[in-house]
C-alpha cells in the first residue's frame, strides 16, 4: 500500500500514539505488475472473518476504494456466510476495508496505519481473500477505599503500550470518572497491554495549616488519621509508574480490574517568596507517568506568615515542581525532586530557569508557508509541543526546560525538514535546538521540502511479496528520524514512498517486522547492510522508479 499523507504520518511518528480508528492509507497511483487487456474485468471477492477464531461475520459492511480516486467507492453487506464479491472491476489498485459493530475497523492485512492494496488485472488471485476483523475488548472495574467501600468521583486513567513506528511507548488511552458505585468502564478497546491508574481524595480528609499567621505552631483539634491523602495508585498497588504491572487485554476480553486505595500521611510543603511581592502563585506539582506527565492537585494553599506559604495535602513521592510567574502566569522554573518530609522548604529559586525560543521559517523559494503549518519541538523523552505560525512566519515557544530539542514540522501538503539554521549570524547544519537554563534564542530556519516519490517492488526471489514493511532509511537515522518513510507492499509487492526529502538513503524491505523494535540502531543497521541505496538530488521532483527490486529480508 502507498504511504500516508505526510501530516498524518508525522503526527503518528512523533507522538507514538495509534488511535483505535485510523484513516487507511493507500497508494494514489495504480502500479499493476504487468499490463492486462483493457477489455477484461476482474473481481475482488472473499470472506470477512473474526481474527479470534476465523468464524465468518454476517452482515458486516465491506467497502472497496479505488486508490487513485478514493471518492470512487462501493460497499456491500456480507451474507450469512461472510462472503463478499465486487465484480466488473477494471485493472488497478483498490483498498479493501471492513467494519462491523463490536469489531475494530480494518483494511486488508492492516498493520498500524498501513495496509495491503488489492491489485486487479495483474494475474493475481483476488477472489479468495480473507479480511480479518479483531473483536473489541472491554476493561472495567471498581475503585475501593481502605475499608472496601466504593470511591465516588475518582479519576481513572488508562494507558496503552504502543509498539508502532519501531518504538515502545506507553501513552494515554483515555480517562473515566467513577460513578456512585465506584465503577468505571473503558469499552471498545483494541488488544494490547494496558495500565490503569487512579487519582482520588479521601472524602474525610482534613488538612490543617501547621503554623498560625504569626509563625507559631498551630494545634488544631484534628486527628492525624484525617490529615491523609491517596497517592496516585495503579491496579497492583504501585504508587509510581515504573513499578506498575501491565494488564494484558486480548480480543473480545471483558477484563475486570479493581483498584484499592490506601491513605498515607499528607505532606505540608513550605514555600518562601520575597515579602515585597504583592502576588504569589503556588507551585504546580506533576508526576512523571510513563511517557507523559500528570498534574497532581494539592489539598490547598494558605499563607502562614509574611513571605511563607504552606501547600497541604501532598502525598509523598517524586514530583516535577514548577513555579509560574505571578504576573504573567508563565512557567519560570522547573525541577524534579523527591518530597518525603513534612515542612520541606522550597523557595522561588528552586529548579532551573526555563528558556524561550523564537523561530523564523524560510521556505526554499521564499514562498509563504501553507495554512495549518505547525512547528513542533521534541525533547529527549519524545515529549512534543507544537505551535502554528504567526502572520510574520515566526513562532515563539516559552516554558522550555533546558535541553536539546529536535525541530520537526506538520504541513498539510508536503513534508519539510531543516536544511540549515542561522542564529546570531552563525550558520549551522542540522535540526536540533539547544536551550540553556533561562536562555532566550532567536533562530532562522531554512527548510528543504519533500516533493519526490520513490516507487518500486519488494520481491523474494523473482516473486513480489505482499504485506512487507518497506523503510526508507536516511544517514544517521537516529538523529534524522523525521526523514524516515515507510510503506506496506501491495498484493503484487509494489510500494510507494512519498514526500522524500533530498538526501542519501537505503531502502530495506523486511518481512513480519510490524510491531518489532526495527528502529533500534543495531536492528536497523543489520537491515541496511542488505538494502538498496538511492540518492534524491536537491532539484529532483516527481517519481523515481527503481529498476531493481528490493530484496525481502527476514525479520
Amino acid at each position: 500500500m502507498g504511504s500516508c499523507p505526510f501530516h498524518a504520518r508525522l503526527v503518528i511518528l512523533v507522538l507514538g500514539f495509534l488511535p483505535t480508528f485510523l484513516p487507511i492509507c493507500t497508494a494514489q497511483t495504480p502500479a499493476p505488475a504487468q499490463d492486462a487487456p483493457q477489455n477484461t474485468t476482474s473481481r475482488i471477492a472473499g470472506t470477512i472473518v473474526s481474527s479470534l477464531d476465523g468464524s465468518p461475520l454476517a452482515r458486516a459492511r465491506v467497502s472497496i476504494f479505488e486508490t487513485s480516486n478514493r471518492t470512487n467507492s462501493v460497499s456491500l453487506i456480507t451474507s450469512e456466510n461472510g462472503h463478499f464479491e465486487f465484480p466488473g472491476l477494471k485493472s488497478g489498485k483498490f483498498s479493501l476495508q471492513g467494519t462491523k459493530r463490536g469489531f475494530l475497523t480494518a483494511a486488508y492485512d492492516q498493520h498500524e496505519q498501513y495496509s495491503t492494496a488489492i491489485v486487479t488485472g495483474a494475474g493475481l488471485d483476488t477472489e479468495h481473500l480473507v479480511l480479518r476483523l479483531t473483536p473489541l475488548a472491554t476493561l472495567s472495574g471498581k475503585v475501593l477505599d481502605e475499608s472496601g467501600d466504593p470511591v465516588r468521583h475518582a479519576q481513572v486513567l488508562l494507558y496503552r503500550e504502543n509498539k508502532g513506528a519501531g518504538l515502545n511507548r506507553i501513552s494515554s488511552a483515555g480517562s473515566s470518572p467513577t460513578d456512585d458505585q465506584g465503577s468505571y468502564e473503558f469499552p471498545s478497546l483494541m488488544p494490547g497491554n494496558y495500565f490503569v491508574s487512579v487519582e482520588a481524595k479521601p472524602w474525610y480528609a482534613v488538612h490543617p495549616v501547621s503554623l498560625t499567621p504569626d509563625g507559631t505552631p498551630n494545634r488544631p483539634v484534628v486527628q492525624p488519621s484525617l490529615d491523609v491523602s491517596y497517592p496516585v495508585t495503579y491496579y497492583n498497588g504501585a504508587t509510581e509508574a515504573d513499578s506498575a504491572i501491565p494488564i494484558s487485554v486480548k480480543a473480545a476480553d471483558h477484563v475486570q480490574i479493581d483498584v484499592q486505595l490506601n491513605p498515607v500521611p499528607s505532606l505540608r510543603v513550605l514555600f518562601h517568596v520575597p515579602t515585597e511581592q504583592n502576588a504569589y502563585v503556588p507551585p504546580v506539582f506533576e508526576k512523571r507517568v510513563f511517557d507523559s506527565q500528570q498534574f497532581i492537585e494539592s489539598g490547598g494553599t494558605q499563607q502562614v506568615s509574611p513571605g511563607v506559604f504552606e501547600v497541604m495535602g501532598i502525598p509523598p513521592g517524586k514530583y516535577i515542581v514548577q513555579q509560574n510567574d505571578a504576573k504573567t502566569g508563565q512557567l519560570v522554573r522547573s525541577v524534579e525532586m523527591e518530597l518525603s518530609q513534612n515542612g520541606q522548604e522550597l523557595d522561588e529559586s528552586v529548579g532551573e530557569l526555563v528558556g524561550k525560543a523564537k523561530l523564523a521559517i524560510r521556505l526554499p523559494r521564499g514562498e509563504k508557508p501553507p495554512k495549518q503549518f505547525v512547528v513542533l519541538l521534541q525533547d529527549s523523552r519524545r515529549h512534543v509541543v507544537g505551535l502554528p505560525l504567526k502572520n510574520d512566519d515566526t513562532v515563539e515557544f516559552g516554558n522550555l526546560p533546558a535541553g536539546k530539542y529536535s525541530i520537526v514540522f506538520s504541513s498539510p501538503n508536503k513534508p519539510y525538514s531543516v536544511a540549515r539554521t542561522v542564529s546570531n549570524g552563525i550558520e549551522s547544519q542540522g535540526h536540533d535546538l539547544n536551550i540553556a537554563p533561562g536562555a532566550s534564542v532567536d533562530v532562522t530556519l531554512f527548510l528543504t521540502e519533500g516533493v519526490t516519490t520513490i516507487e518500486g517492488f519488494a520481491k523474494r526471489g523473482d516473486k513480489g511479496s505482499a504485506g512487507v514493511m518497506v523503510i526508507l532509511v536516511p544517514k544517521d537515522p537516529q538523529v534524522h528520524q523525521e526523514l524516515l518513510r515507510r510503506d506496506q507492499t501491495d498484493l503484487d509487492g509494489s510500494f510507494t514512498l512519498r514526500g522524500v526529502i533530498p538526501g542519501t538513503y537505503t531502502i530495506v524491505a523486511v518481512e513480519d517486522a510490524w510491531g518489532s523494535p526495527w528502529l533500534q540502531p543495531d536492528v536497523l543497521a543489520r537491515y541496511v547492510k542488505h538494502g538498496q541505496n538511492v540518492t534524491i538530488a536537491e532539484m529532483m521532483q516527481g517519481s523515481v522508479r527503481l529498476t531493481d527490486p528490493v530484496a525481502v529480508q527476514p525479520r
